[in-house]
């Protein structure tokens, strides 16, 4: 497909001077193509409790387990600097151009096509695998308070997944923005608890009386050494898996412009607060040699530290009510998986990088036959019934943790690649509705941590803490990556692409899909700059 052809920028009405309507709210489209609907509030949500889920509340055990509670916080941080930098570099791509299948159409414009090819399949499969994981572990909490078989739940579940589809992007955006309020809510309960746990306020029959730091000397803040720290990377990048998606969901939303760098900004909330600081609490009042943290992996929900962490403070009812949040958290990421999957096989489609019936987007904005593919994956959850059920759910995970690196990565080299062409071909960054707050070298700093996590957990994949190295244990971690580099090798043979590993700068297109935006003019004065010309060279575009 040819990236040079222009396409009408959007479907924003402008009054004859060329400006912005003021009246113009955001209406379904007249073609069946995506609905703006998202609010500010439903992008503010997704970016603070969008992806909080079972990779926080089960998958953290895991570390825990192999790295110790210090191991943890530095992996957690780590991870959490790289996506700030991550996000604040997607924001301004997203603003500027709010299009379908954000990250991948970047990576084909700013990176090279195959490239955004390979990002654009795996993220998509990425979540069609995580799907089937986040209904298991949904229905696994149901056994914490009664053993029903576990088919039951899976269907109930992907009954009411079903129910939000057919609400079309509204419906996702209301879901999260209820669900993603409970789960802040049970976040912060859990912290100021944990604070009490710590300082001996909890005086039940398991009084501990003051814990401070004791966990941290005994048994240790570190375990397995440096093959312990380099372990948690994975878990981190399957924990904040899907903070991204407030840059896919720009393309749905009535005013990127206003909501998406709010959106963006609260992500700093999410990772100190609801992920660092939660983790470091935890890892004050539960000891990382607890005998529960050996099965915490995959869906094991019984095994969530946050759950371990209340009961052995001897708090009668919490663990339920905990328990409970779980169960919502990973419906959420659930509903989150689908709206991911969806819009990037979409956008894949409508780029000719995929099948041509996935393009098709009904009269209420939804991707109907990917919505279908989707919920079809769901049923993946059902293997659970078979006794090879967990080998079968650790290889389809191996397709998703690791994944997420990719992406990040790709973003990062995306803003910095686009930058470049911004300036080569003659623009300022004074033209720019929104920068990262971090400018390109956030992004150089966010790219150097993605490769830097690569490395180690392609370390630990073969040098695995705690065991021996083995074929199943490097490709159970590292499956990911070559099945990103035969995805590249496919479109480079496939597409007959020979334009070298980089689009250059020059040739780069900065005007197809881009919306065009009016500053306010106190903006305009505050800021000392006049309306940009490239914005009014774009209009002409059209």
């Amino acid at each position: 497909m040819d990236t040079k052809e222009k396409v009408p920028l959007d479907d924003v009405a402008y009054d004859s001077n060329g400006s912005r309507d003021a009246d113009f709210e955001a209406e379904p489209p007249a073609d069946g193509g995506l609905h703006r609907n998202l609010k500010g509030r439903h992008m503010q949500m997704i970016a603070i409790g969008g992806s909080i889920g079972a990779g926080l509340f089960v998958g953290s055990g895991q570390s825990f387990n192999n790295g110790g509670p210090g191991s943890v916080l530095l992996g957690f941080i780590i991870v959490g600097a790289m996506l700030l930098f991550t996000v604040q570099a997607l924001g301004e791509l997203a603003v500027l151009y709010p299009v379908n299948g954000a990250f991948f159409t970047y990576g084909c414009r700013f990176i090279d096509e195959a490239w955004g090819f390979a990002m654009g399949w795996d993220y998509a499969l990425g979540w069609l695998t995580v799907l089937p994981f986040e209904i298991t572990a949904a229905g696994i909490t149901i056994s914490f308070w009664k053993e029903i078989n576990i088919g039951v739940w899976i269907a109930v579940f992907l009954f009411l997944l079903c129910v939000v589809q057919f609400f079309g992007v509204r419906g996702y955006g209301e879901v999260e923005f209820v669900l993603g309020l409970i789960k802040v809510v049970a976040v912060i309960g859990f912290i100021i608890f944990a604070v009490v746990v710590d300082c001996g306020g909890v005086h039940t029959k398991v009084n501990r009386g003051y814990l401070g730091a004791h966990y941290w000397h005994d048994p240790g803040a570190f375990k397995n050494g440096f093959r312990g720290f380099c372990s948690v990377f994975v878990n981190a990048a399957f924990a904040f898996g899907g903070t991204e998606l407030v840059g896919l969901a720009a393309a749905e939303a009535a005013d990127p412009r206003k909501s998406l760098p709010t959106a963006t900004k609260q992500v700093f909330w999410r990772i100190s607060g609801f992920y660092v600081i939660s983790l470091f609490m935890v890892g004050l009042i539960l000891p990382s040699n607890d005998p529960d943290l050996l099965g915490s992996s995959g869906a094991n929900t019984k095994a969530s530290p946050f759950v371990l962490a209340i009961q052995m403070a001897g708090v009668s009812g919490l663990p339920s009510v905990f328990n409970a949040v779980i169960t919502i958290s990973v419906l959420s990421v659930a509903n989150s998986c689908t709206f991911g999957s969806t819009r990037t096989m979409q956008a894949l489609a409508a780029r000719d990088m995929g099948p041509k019936f996935l393009m098709y987007i009904d009269n209420k904005g939804r991707p109907v036959w990917c919505i279908v593919i989707q919920l079809l994956f769901g049923l993946l959850a059902f293997v659970n019934e078979a006794s090879a059920g967990s080998t079968f759910f650790s290889w389809l995970l191996a397709l998703s943790g690791l994944s997420y690196f990719f992406v990040w990565g790709s973003i990062c080299l995306s803003h910095i690649r686009f930058r470049r062409g911004w300036m080569v071909q003659g623009h300022t960054l004074d033209e720019l509705p929104f920068q990262a707050q971090f400018g390109v070298i956030g992004s150089y700093i966010g790219f150097f941590l993605n490769v830097i996590a690569l490395i180690a957990t392609f370390y630990t994949a073969l040098f695995p803490p705690g065991a021996s190295p083995t074929a199943t244990a490097f490709f159970q971690e590292y499956l990911a990556a070559p099945i990103v580099i035969a995805l590249y090798i496919f479109w480079k043979i496939w597409s007959r692409n020979k334009g070298g590993f980089f689009v250059r700068a020059h040739q780069m297109d900065l005007l197809t899909g881009m919306r065009t935006f009016d500053l306010d003019p106190m903006e305009d004065a505050a800021a000392g700059r006049r309306k940009s010309v490239f914005v009014r060279a774009a209009r002409n575009v059209v």
